[in-house]
């Protein structure tokens, strides 16, 4: 690898302590501590979840800010990107995790309303494709929220609207989808997401990802039965424009790899036609990495924490895969690594360094992640750029 001078940095976020972005950036300052005439092309990566609207921002995307409602019914301000006709919606921004008060959780009526709200609003900004980045959510109400903020009705017995999020759903006796908004039928509806999981079951969203959203056991009974109710009203209903004929398809998209992603988000979507897709292949394709690649001869990429399940869709993995085939070298950077260096060459990734090497308290990293970055990065340069 010696000689290299031209260096891709597509490195995802290390979560809790730099974002993708801050990521490219230590690590181009401190290749050039060591290489001053190293070319360095950062390309922030993400793979649909949070953070992607912020890759997509630094990848020449204009940021847009919308007030919506966030996933407890209070209003927060959340970002979508948007070039040409074509716009990155991060559900996160408006229904994620990060929406909740510190220590609070609501798995039962979280909703994702807001995220609705947000493809509306990428439809006012005349969207035509919108690639819709799901994960990190604090719902599981099967995109029942998101329904209802572009126009579908959700009534209970005596015809009156249930309440939000995933509880209510089993309070659900009838579904409207007739009044959904009528633009969706024209548009490119992109599902990206790093998981596969169907709607409910025991690889499903409440038992899945239910527990780190508050959900007690009996929390993702209830949640579990209540989407599979959800989708049982939903088989055979009607519905005009992007609703049309959704209903008779209720069962094969609750069944469907990515239903349960983000809390069900994923079925909600399938219902307005939306395409499944590894989020990380979509965002790179999104994102320009084809061309810069072509341009690199080193690639770096990395995360936080690289372990098992980077190398189920995650963005490091889809970076290595892309730049394998290409012939570039890649190697890694990462807070922690746990995963051997066979695993790593099978996943098309020459050596990982970890900050750990570096520091290893753990706590320590995670506070001066930055900082101990660089010093990793100047290893890099030592080794690969010499």
């Amino acid at each position: 690898m010696r000689g290299t001078r031209r260096v891709l940095v597509a490195a995802d976020k290390f979560k809790g302590s730099l974002t993708a972005v801050q990521v490219a950036e230590r690590v181009t300052a401190g290749l050039r501590r060591v290489a001053p005439d190293v070319e360095v092309e950062a390309l922030p990566a993400a793979d649909g979840g949070d953070g992607t609207v912020d890759a997509a921002v630094a990848a020449g995307f204009e940021r847009r800010e919308v007030r919506v409602e966030g996933p407890l019914g209070d209003e927060v301000t959340a970002a979508f990107a948007l070039r040409g006709d074509t716009a990155v919606v991060e559900m996160a921004e408006a229904s994620g995790l990060q929406r909740l008060p510190a220590g609070v959780f609501a798995p039962l009526t979280a909703s994702t309303y807001g995220s609705g709200e947000l493809l509306r609003a990428a439809l006012d900004a005349g969207a035509r494709t919108i690639v819709f980045g799901v994960g990190g959510s604090a719902t599981t109400d099967g995109g029942a929220g998101m329904l209802s903020a572009l126009g579908a009705r959700f009534l209970d017995a005596d015809g009156e609207p249930i309440p939000p999020g995933g509880g209510g759903l089993a309070e659900l006796a009838r579904a409207d989808l007739s009044g959904l908004d009528p633009r969706l039928a024209a548009v490119e509806l992109v599902l990206a997401s790093d998981v596969d999981n169907p709607l409910t079951g025991p690889k499903g969203a409440p038992a899945v990802y239910g527990p780190q959203k508050g959900a007690s056991a009996e929390d993702v009974a209830t949640l579990d039965a209540a989407l599979a109710h959800f989708a049982k009203v939903l088989e055979g209903v009607g519905g005009a424009g992007a609703g049309a004929g959704a209903g008779s398809l209720a069962a094969e998209y609750a069944a469907s790899p990515g239903a349960g992603a983000a809390g069900g988000i994923g079925f909600g979507a399938m219902l307005l036609g939306a395409r499944f897709q590894a989020g990380i292949e979509v965002m790179l394709d999104v994102l320009g990495f084809a061309p810069a690649l072509e341009r690199a001869s080193l690639v770096i990429t990395g995360e936080g924490s690289l372990d098992e399940q980077t190398l189920h869709g995650k963005a490091p993995a889809g970076v290595a895969a892309a730049a394998r085939a290409a012939g570039k070298d890649v190697v890694a950077v990462c807070g922690r690594l746990a995963l051997g260096p066979e695993v790593l060459e099978r996943a098309g990734i020459r050596r990982a360094y970890a900050l750990t090497e570096i520091e290893p308290d753990v706590a320590t990293c995670i506070a001066e992640a930055g900082p101990i970055l660089e010093r990793v990065a100047e290893r890099i340069g030592t080794d690969c750029l010499g």
